[in-house]
This record gives structure tokens, sequence and C-alpha cells, in this order.
């Protein structure tokens, strides 16, 4: 399971947790402008946007949780079990297996209306990228920071739907998602007044009573609503990474320790790492479930007009700094 958001203010940012029980032995993986990108049904793309992200480098290849490009332009796949239809090739359309599509959009987009017009051709065709990695349900978020849409691949093919709360998780599909918000419209960062029961006596005996409701649970549907309302009430200071400290807060507030989701004996789900992306600087950040000290890597780390990916491990040992 998994959270993706998007936030703008002086920053446009987009990230991600991933919630997973385990490591593929992911990294943060810049790919320059001139890799030759091979996809299954589509050809051999030469040229491109170059683009920075978390990945998975599979025969030279990468396999990309979630990335931005030079353009300023975010996507990320969240797991989308049990309801993603990925469907036979279809003539007439780009028929771009799962694996594909992060690339694929990155590579040819520079902004989200490019975006949503090329998705509108798209087939998400049941092609497995190898035996290793089989076919993943999954849903898309993509987004300029500004605005986000969601990406679903239905029985009647790609569903398209514009993201007004800039959050996404797993279970149910979108629509529900955002309709169920308005379960919660009486939150309040505010003190709550009482709204009957005159000569009751009632009153506020903690701070933070206005949010008595909020969904606590680490369900998909839960964090949704957690994190729509953390992020629409985030207050942030003047500093130079005062939004991206807050950024990290919201995915925080939704992030899953070890231990609370148990898929069997002795195997947990947890958040894997965290990413913040700023997308007008083309800055990485990250944090790890065991390294919560927040690390960077930038998109012009590397020449952007070479031909071969480069990869950074990611920094997982807990780290404790002194004044000493």
């Amino acid at each position: 399971m998994c959270t993706a958001v998007a936030y703008s203010g002086r920053r446009r940012l987009f990230g991600r947790n991933l919630d997973l029980e385990g490591s593929f032995g992911e990294g943060v993986v810049i790919v320059p402008r001139n890799y030759p990108f091979a996809f299954r049904r589509e050809g051999t793309l030469a040229h491109h946007h170059a683009m920075i992200g978390m990945a998975v480098l599979a025969e030279g290849y990468p396999l990309f949780f979630d990335a931005i490009n030079e353009c300023g332009l975010g996507m990320a796949g969240l797991n989308f079990p049990k309801t993603a239809v990925y469907r036979a090739e279809e003539a007439g359309k780009k028929n771009v297996s799962p694996f594909e599509l992060i690339p694929y959009i990155l590579a040819n987009c520079a902004t989200l209306a490019e975006a949503r017009a090329l998705l509108g051709e798209i087939n998400a065709v049941a092609i497995p990228f190898g035996e290793r990695f089989p076919l993943t349900p999954l849903h898309w978020m993509v987004s300029d920071g500004r605005e986000s849409i969601v990406v679903e691949p239905m029985e009647d093919g790609l569903k398209i739907y514009d993201d007004p709360a800039h959050v996404l998780t797993n279970n149910p599909p979108f629509p529900m998602q955002l309709s169920r918000l308005s379960d919660y419209m009486s939150l309040t960062p505010d003190e709550p007044a009482p709204r009957f029961g005159e000569g009751l006596g009632m009153q506020n005996y903690s701070r933070g009573m206005g949010t008595i409701g909020l969904p606590g649970d680490f369900s998909s549907a839960g964090r949704f609503v957690r994190a729509a309302f953390v992020r629409d009430t985030l207050v942030t200071g003047e500093g130079e990474m005062d939004e991206v400290c807050g950024f990290f807060h919201i995915l925080g507030s939704v992030a899953v320790p070890r231990g609370c989701m148990r898929l069997k004996a002795g195997v947990y789900e947890e958040t894997v790492y965290s990413s913040c992306c700023d997308l007008g600087e083309g800055v990485y950040y990250y944090t790890t479930y065991s390294n919560p000290a927040v690390h960077a890597v930038r998109l012009d780390k590397i020449d952007s007009e070479g031909t071969m990916p480069a990869m950074y491990p990611l920094k997982k040992d807990f780290e404790v700094f002194s004044d000493d």
C-alpha cells in the first residue's frame, strides 16, 4: 500500500510513501536524455526528457516507482490490487505495459495537459517485464504540483480523473475515495463549537478536538482522508526548506511503522521510503525506514546529454548528529 501527494506553495512538490513488506534493491536513478528507452510495442525512443526517480535497474532498464522529469512533471505508480485491468493489444492505440508507463509519459510530456492527451491514446497492455518482475496491479498519479490527475486501468480502458485533493492511495477506485471525503467535511483545525445541547455545559477539554473523527487507521481509505486533511491544513514557515519539511510531515502522518500491518507470521508492511521531489529545481529528496534523515540527489548530478542511467544507493543506516 502507498500514499502519493502533491503540494504547491513557493515550491511545487510531489512525492509518496512506498509501503511494502520488503525492498527490491531500489535506488535513486537518473536517466539522461539520450538513454534509448526500448518499449515493448512502441519502438525505441532515442532522445527524450531527462528524469530522476526511485527505481530498480533491471537489466539496465529503470523500473520506476515514482519519478519527475526536467520539465517539472511528476508521476507515481501505486498498488491497485483486485481492481486494475490490463488488456490485450489494440490496433490504433499506443500499447504500453504498466512498467513502461511512467517513463513513457515523462519521456514524452512536458506538461500535465500533454500527459492527459497522451494518456487518452494509451492502452495498458498485459505485458510483464519478465519472470522476476511480473505484472503488478497499479494506478497512477500525475502532477505538476499545481494540478493533478489520477489514471486507473479499468475493464473498459484507462480512466483519467481530475484530482482536486492532490492525494492518491490504493483501493477503492478514485471516484469513491474522493466522494468519501464528504463524510469528514466537519473536521477542522480550529476548536469546535457545540451544535446541540444548549445548557449541557459542553466544552473543549483538550486541544485538537476539531479533528475528532479523523481516521487513524492504515487502510487506504483512512490514509486518503488523513493525508488530504493534513495537506489541506498544513502551514509552513518562510524558510528555504520549510515546505520540504512540511511535505515530509504530510507523508509522516500516513507512514506505516513495522508491526502495525502483519501480512503473515513474521512478515510486516512498512514505509520503505518517503520521497519529496522539487518539481521546479529537479531535486529528489528521500528518507528511508531506518534512516529518517533527509537526503537529496539532483537531476543535474550527471550530464543530461548522456546515454547511461546512473543509480545512487539509498542511505539506510540510522544516523545520529551530535553537537559535541
